[in-house]
């Protein structure tokens, strides 16, 4: 009879996790917006809301046996490989795709973090110096699965942290996803007590300004592997990061703006050494990456105690995003870019960078010509 109680008081919280978040995940956007027009149906919903949460905080004393069961003992070890490694059949490739994916996991505070590093950075070396190109691909492979795989990390943590925020929700909204992350962190500790702990849950507290540090070292070693192209194109894609950023911490925000400075001057580069053919498709990335990380250019912290970039950093970046700019050979392309730079410089008070004045000046000259053609 008491075992039958108790696994009764550990089943009650799995319920609780099933049918609710269904609800509120697929609940149709059209009630927020009824909710908005009628005070009184808000107020009902903020009720049960903030009702709801003081229940979730009750939980524990309501069913205090579930911290009796016992969790079984699970493996900790994933192969690289089979999370989307990308790294190919070899053994040297599974290696440097498991030693990224620890580089990943662990944080810099553990004294292993940079003996894992420092020999990911040898393997790197290695192949490198080998001169076969089986094993530069080797390099490219495995370090644009491992930046693709931390952007992916990176937007998960900051949708976590600041979902609310970026999706530019009232109060209403943001009380929803307050509800939605209760729901998942009661039901992920309620599994984990049972004894069916998720990977997910083993991950959890990884550092958003750790992740984005990672992402300019392996876009550094992306470039010296030849592979930096890869690392523009993704960044040019996570427009949806990008948006995110806009309302991170400033240390964070710090970080990022060093990723974007760093890749912009990559496709600058790019830009100039391709032929003909290649140039189109890499001016539709910059037009990509300049519409999506410009905001944060102009929105971002420059750094609390010390600049992010320097003053000389900031002129020399600044003459890279005109250059880029004028390689958008469209005048509907440069005239979106800078539409977009000059609603974010001006509505921003509390910097005056990236300023470009000059590019916006000689394209209203150039669109003043065109329209005296037409």
């Amino acid at each position: 009879m008491a075992v039958s109680a108790a696994a009764t008081a550990a089943i009650a919280p799995l319920l609780l996790r099933n049918p609710f978040p269904t609800i509120f995940m697929y609940a149709d956007q059209s009630l927020l917006n009824l909710v908005r027009k009628y005070k009184f149906l808000e107020f009902l919903l903020s009720f049960f809301i903030s009702s709801f949460l003081f229940f979730l905080r009750l939980l524990p004393s309501l069913f205090p046996s579930i911290g009796t069961i016992k969790t079984p003992k699970t493996g900790c070890y994933v192969e690289a490989t089979a999370s989307g490694g990308g790294g190919g059949d070899s053994g040297i490739s599974r290696a440097l795709s498991q030693l990224l994916s620890i580089v990943s996991d662990i944080p810099v505070c553990s004294r292993k973090y940079e003996v894992v590093r420092s020999l990911a950075e040898r393997l790197i070396d290695e192949n490198l110096q080998e001169g076969f190109e089986v094993l530069r691909e080797v390099n490219r492979k495995v370090l644009s699965a491992a930046f693709a795989r931390t952007l992916d990390r990176l937007e998960a943590v900051m949708v976590q942290q600041h979902g609310a925020a970026a999706d530019g929700c009232g109060q209403v909204e943001y009380r929803l996803n307050r509800v939605l992350r209760a729901f998942r962190s009661a039901g992920d500790v309620a599994w984990s007590r049972v004894g069916r702990r998720r990977e997910e849950v083993s991950r959890e507290g990884i550092s958003a300004e750790k992740l984005a540090a990672e992402l300019l070292w392996l876009a550094q070693q992306m470039e010296a592997c030849g592979s930096g192209e890869e690392a523009v194109c993704l960044w040019a894609s996570a427009s949806n990061l990008a948006r995110l950023a806009l309302y991170a911490e400033p240390r964070l925000q710090g970080s990022l703006v060093k990723v974007s400075a760093y890749l912009f001057k990559q496709a600058k580069e790019m830009g100039r050494e391709q032929e003909d053919e290649i140039k189109k498709e890499q001016r539709q990335t910059n037009m990509k990456m300049l519409m999506s990380w410009l905001p944060l250019l102009c929105r971002g912290s420059n750094g609390t105690d010390t600049p992010v970039l320097s003053i000389n950093e900031r002129a020399e970046l600044e003459k890279v995003l005109e250059e880029i700019i004028e390689m958008l050979e469209k005048e509907e392309e440069q005239e979106k870019v800078l539409s977009v730079w000059l609603h974010h410089f001006t509505y921003c008070s509390s910097s005056d960078w990236p300023n470009l004045l000059a590019s916006y000046t000689r394209w209203c000259t150039t669109s003043r010509k065109l329209a005296l053609l037409q």
